[in-house]
């Protein structure tokens, strides 16, 4: 496997593609996956992925709908009745009545992302984001001819992050035409409390701005409540988008499945997006995800619980070490360590991988703030949590 895969060089016989695509960065998580992928002896923290099994209910459900018969095209906003399960599902955690003719069948939550861009971008519009970021966010706004604008997250003396809305009020330009909100947030696992919520909300309809809600780690909270959702405070033809995905309450990575929630009024355009982007995604599997919303809810709370206690060992372990500083995440499965002195997030990862057997992600793969900054994701077993803490004590221990 190609470890180094780059940007396109300088000079190359496809110099007449676009000069957006030809700059597209290679993501360094991946760079840095890559590069242990295929050794055994390595902790794989890398990527924001669970090591637990999809639910054998819902690879059953796939396997019945394709025994079935389930493998002919569909409707392009997906199935009725998983849209209807996903209204359910939204009744059910967050008391918001969103029907069934507002969701949108998607390839994972980054092609909810990209088809939400799709259908409010035009080239040169920015989009206003919180950082450190999770990068896909800001590259889709790329692939599309638009103008990422980073707004960074404030830290209080402790290392807890906050948003200013003064701060996004002050990036708004004449062009800026989406703000995107990733609550809990990757990498930081920072939460937005419904408060700055509605404040923010009332500033998009006061500018006439849309916003975009990646909402993929809700349930993924460690105080007393799931987080909240911009469904909760919106209207019906308030201009929001909301994204989500199948991936990490069930543990369904590798199905390529998500969801979008788009305001009342605009099916046929989706209808359309979901035409030319997939044409919706195969239906045996979109039988599997009603079985994950209707059945599921219990095997999300044994997911939170095993991550609640992988970061307990973590926050504990590297309180424990000099040089490290580490800020519990309010939600999300992440963590960020920030270690005294560092200057090259990207080479740490290197050693980290090759000394210690631990894959982490270098934190300049979130902005330019994330140097000297690691992200660890903490959504596995918290045996292997601890057998990693203590490669991770050794290691930053031996200096």
């Amino acid at each position: 496997m190609n470890a180094t895969l780059g940007t396109l060089p300088a000079t190359t016989p496809f110099e007449d593609l676009p000069e957006r695509i030809r700059s597209l960065p290679q993501n360094q998580i991946a760079e840095i996956a890559y590069l242990g992928l295929e050794d055994p002896e390595v902790i794989k923290l890398w990527v924001g992925e669970g090591d637990l099994p999809t639910p054998a209910f819902v690879t059953e459900a796939a396997a019945e709908a394709m025994r079935a018969g389930h493998t002919r095209y569909t409707y392009s906003l997906g199935l009725p009745r998983l849209r209807q399960a996903l209204s359910d599902y939204h009744r059910r955690h967050w008391g918001v009545d969103v029907p069934p003719e507002r969701f949108t069948i998607t390839v994972g939550g980054m092609n909810a992302i990209m088809q939400a861009m799709q259908a409010v971008l035009s080239p040169g519009d920015e989009v206003i984001f919180p950082t450190p970021h999770w990068p896909n966010l800001a590259e889709a706004a790329k692939v599309l001819g638009g103008a990422p604008v980073p707004v960074a997250l404030r830290q209080d003396a402790a290392g807890a992050f906050r948003l200013e809305l003064a701060d996004i009020e002050a990036a708004i330009t004449p062009r800026t035409r989406m703000i995107a909100i990733n609550s809990p947030a990757n990498p930081t696992g920072w939460v937005m409390p419904k408060a700055e919520m509605l404040a923010l909300r009332d500033l998009a309809r006061a500018r006439g701005l849309w916003i975009l809600s990646d909402e993929v780690y809700n349930h993924f909270t460690y105080g007393n409540a799931i987080a909240p959702s911009f469904l909760e405070i919106c209207g019906a033809t308030d201009k929001l988008l909301v994204t989500n995905t199948f991936s990490k309450n069930w543990a369904m990575t590798g199905w390529r499945a998500g969801w979008l929630v788009f305001p009342e009024g605009l099916a046929p355009v989706f209808d359309n997006l979901s035409q030319y982007n997939t044409t919706s995604i195969p239906t045996f599997l979109q039988h599997a995800c009603i079985a994950a919303l209707e059945q599921g809810d219990d095997f999300i709370r044994t997911m939170v619980a095993r991550c609640r206690e992988s970061r307990r060992i973590f926050t504990e372990g590297f309180a424990a070490l000099p040089g490290i500083t580490v800020q519990p995440p309010e939600g999300s499965f992440y963590l960020m360590l920030s270690v005294a002195g560092e200057t090259d997030s990207r080479a740490l990862a290197i050693r980290l991988l090759r000394e210690a057997k631990v894959g982490l992600a270098p934190g300049t793969a979130f902005g330019p703030a994330g140097q000297g900054k690691m992200r660890l994701c903490f959504a596995v077993n918290p045996a292997l949590a601890e057998e990693a803490m203590r490669r991770l004590t050794v290691f930053f221990r031996k200096g």
